[in-house]
């Protein structure tokens, strides 16, 4: 087991299985927030589902509707219980502060390569830790 620092970007904490991508994602046609499953044919987690994971992501891009789509899963249940970014940006830290959802970024290690899917990872956004078991 082991903690990295970062920086807490919406309050929580959260424990789930990783799935991490190299490629950002975007929430605005990427993601389908009925079912939590990504639906962008080009990326890396195409048809895969982040309902209930810890997703973990380089930076997020695309519309600032995206933090609505955010919002809509939470609101559905399809969401990922927490998100960890390398850097974040505005859309889905609007998402996840309004959601509810841990968020975290700048981690002091290169998450994306650091972690693996599955990893049983805990987010402790409120003391800007991420433990990985």
């Amino acid at each position: 087991m082991s903690d990295i620092s970062c920086r807490q970007i919406s309050k929580g904490i959260a424990e789930g299985k990783a799935i991490v991508t190299h490629d950002p994602i975007s929430f605005l046609g990427g993601v389908d927030p009925k079912t939590g499953i990504v639906i962008d044919k080009k990326h890396e987690l195409y048809n895969q589902c982040i309902t209930d994971k810890i997703l973990i992501i380089p930076s997020g891009k695309g519309s600032t509707v995206g933090s609505y789509v955010i919002y809509q899963m939470a609101k559905n249940n399809t969401a990922p219980r927490a998100i960890i970014c390398q850097v974040a940006e505005p859309i889905i830290a609007i998402g996840a502060i309004i959601s509810k959802i841990p968020m975290v970024d700048n981690p002091d290690v290169d998450i994306i390569n650091t972690i693996s899917d599955n990893d049983n990872i805990i987010v402790d956004a409120n003391n800007a830790t991420i433990t990985v078991n």
